[in-house]
């Protein structure tokens, strides 16, 4: 007996074989998982996070244009009536001259000037001189690209930075390059949004910080965490300098943009640029300073392109609405939390598989599932997180898929194993019933032995044995099976299972292999096996005719009901198993068909028990035969005749 305080015996034998069925589940989630989250670190998903990531970008709702910062373009227009790239020195001093009159908090000259374009190249390095809030640019380069000098006016100011871009492998921009720094860390720039929003914060008297331990930048409300290798969908990426993942305020032409032509011919109020970020570059197509981004793609033919001065306008709007309004910059989560993710994910994938054992079901939920994630990851990114959403899709869906391709295997199996026992015993709707209830009878490859109540069925035919001797081997096979196709077929329109042949012998039974629980069902068993053998009579005696015709022996049967305990279940070995009744009720139905072969003799005698009889007595045509000690039997037992000429016109 279990103390009180303990797991009741059976409860926690339930629980192990629940536990130890689910096996599956425990070792195929943590196996897909480390598999995907291998492809990830090989970058082979990175492709797909990309894709994802960008179609996060396309789908969320535009944002209010940043109103600090103002684009002075080059256009295709400007150049038309410029007739000349790039620009002259003397346009360029002109253009600026007009701008520094506007008042600008800053201006950045995203154009290289690395030598003199005349005419007009002395009044440029004047403006040069003479505009203390002018940045210029220079082209630091990495590995393989060529570096491109600054105006030397504007370097002997210290008034350059830099307008290097990340580019991904797949040519489009996702990252921001706020600190150039050269490969041994000794030499390191600000880069041209960077330089401009820190002189535009200093104006709110904000200053870059280091985070005390992390030595981290920290700007006004936000410190940025510098990007690494393996952030969010990346894999052993180029991480140098100091990076950041960008937050681009939207597609291309965002921010507003003033044409170079309009500044030169004084269409543009004065308002339009005090104490705002002024930036000039080129956003001629012609020009090619054009870049892919999250946003490119929306056209199949003519994927949408950001120009670079757009870029640096982005990256200088994130810093400096980070800092001062903590906009959400694109966060991500460390490795370990990744980890657990991914293998979060393909527990739920195996557990879909697992549960529903139904392959519809198993797809309705995983694409339910997959909706969930999905949505799980688009919210998230619209709070400033780009959390994985492609290593745990492809871990939940090859877990659900492995789970539910390996349930679909176990119920092939069980099904063959279900029909190798039961299909040649009982109808194809009796098998299916048998296979709804598989769970509950079928264990380890065999249906475990199970107490039930049920009616049994022996039947025998009369001097067998000497028609045996009166007729050839073949023809007596032929003949005798043609009656046992007959009698299986009565059997299984009857809703019984022939559980065996015996030479001439034929054992049925009704109310097996699911057990039945109420009185009813019961009486309707033994209302079936009597009725199975009225039929039986009527079938042999159209068999009887048809062979008398043929000249073949004709015979006569008797029969054995009796209702009541048995024990149900499969015997045999791995080679050969078949499903059988034992019991006491089996060996009375087999003793009530051998019983005193001289009574009644007849086309076919149905003997049945006592407690069969107490089920039928008020439906057939009964009388009381005796009350006898059957052999093998130390009870006594009551034998009841069913009247079989009265019982067929009654049915």
């Amino acid at each position: 007996m279990n103390k009180p305080w303990q797991i009741p015996t059976h409860r926690w034998t339930g629980a192990r074989k629940r536990l130890w069925e689910s096996r599956a589940v425990w070792l195929t989630a943590p196996i897909v998982a480390g598999l995907v989250l291998s492809l990830r670190s090989l970058g082979w998903l990175q492709p797909y996070s990309w894709m994802a990531l960008d179609q996060f970008f396309r789908s969320r709702p535009a944002e209010t244009p940043d109103s600090r910062i103002v684009i002075v373009e080059i256009a295709e227009t400007d150049l038309r009536q410029l007739k000349r790239w790039p620009i002259d020195d003397g346009t360029l001093a002109t253009a600026l001259q007009k701008i520094r009159q506007k008042n600008p908090t800053v201006i950045g000259l995203d154009l290289h000037r690395d030598f003199p374009i005349e005419p007009g190249h002395q009044s440029l390095v004047e403006v040069f001189k003479t505009t203390s809030n002018l940045i210029g640019i220079e082209k630091r380069g990495g590995r393989e690209d060529i570096p491109v000098a600054p105006p030397p006016a504007l370097k002997a100011l210290g008034q350059v930075a830099c307008n290097d871009v990340v580019m991904d492998q797949d040519g489009k921009v996702r990252r921001g390059l706020l600190y150039w720094t050269s490969p041994d860390g000794k030499d390191f720039q600000e880069c041209l949004g960077m330089r401009l929003a820190l002189d535009y914060l200093a104006t709110q008297q904000v200053f870059p910080e280091a985070e005390a331990g992390t030595g981290y930048l920290k700007l006004g409300k936000t410190i940025f965490r510098p990007f690494k290798e393996n952030d969010g969908g990346y894999a052993q990426a180029d991480a140098g300098g100091y990076q950041t993942i960008l937050n681009f305020r939207g597609a291309s032409r965002t921010f507003q943009r003033i044409s170079v032509m309009d500044i030169l011919q004084d269409r543009v109020p004065a308002e339009m640029m005090r104490d705002r970020i002024v930036l000039i570059g080129p956003t001629a197509y012609s020009i090619k300073d054009l870049f892919h981004t999250p946003y490119s793609g929306n056209s199949l033919t003519t994927p949408e392109t950001m120009p670079g001065v757009e870029i640096q306008a982005n990256i200088a709007s994130q810093v400096i609405s980070s800092a001062l309004e903590n906009r959400s910059a694109i966060q991500v989560w460390t490795v370990p939390v990744e980890w657990a993710w991914v293998l979060l994910w393909a527990f739920i994938g195996a557990a879909l598989g697992w549960v529903p054992r139904s392959l519809r079901w198993a797809i309705a939920s995983m694409m339910a599932t997959l909706g969930s994630l999905v949505l799980i990851c688009y919210v998230a990114f619209l709070a400033g997180w780009w959390i994985p959403l492609i290593p745990p899709a492809l871990a939940m869906m090859s877990s659900a898929g492995i789970l539910t391709t390996y349930i679909a295997y176990l119920e092939r199996t069980e099904r063959r194993t279900i029909m190798n026992i039961f299909g040649r015993h009982v109808t194809p709707e009796i098998a299916e019933a048998i296979w709804r209830d598989r769970n509950q009878i079928l264990r380890q490859g065999r249906l475990m032995g199970r107490r039930m109540t049920a009616t049994v069925l022996f039947t025998d035919l009369k001097d067998f044995s000497s028609v045996s001797e009166r007729i050839p081997p073949e023809h007596l096979m032929s003949w005798l099976n043609e009656y046992m196709e007959a009698m299986t077929q009565v059997v299984l329109e009857h809703g019984g299972i022939v559980d065996k042949f015996i030479g001439d012998s034929i054992m049925a039974v009704f109310g097996v292999p699911i057990p039945r629980t109420t009185s009813a069902a019961i009486a309707q068993d033994a209302h079936q096996a009597i009725s199975c053998a009225i039929r039986m009579a009527s079938v042999l005696e159209a068999l009887n005719a048809r062979w008398d015709s043929q000249s073949r022996p004709t015979t006569s049967m008797r029969v054995g009901i009796a209702t009541g305990p048995v024990v149900t279940g499969s015997l045999g070995g791995q080679q050969r198993i078949d499903y059988t009744t034992i019991g006491d009720c089996v060996n009375v139905a087999s003793r009530l068909e051998g019983y005193d072969k001289t009574l009644s003799p007849g086309l076919c005698r149905i003997l049945i028990s006592e407690t069969t009889y107490e089920f039928v007595q008020d439906q057939f045509p009964i009388q009381f035969i005796a009350t006898v000690q059957l052999k093998g039997r130390s009870q006594i037992t009551k034998i009841y005749q069913i009247l079989l000429e009265s019982s067929q016109n009654t049915l």
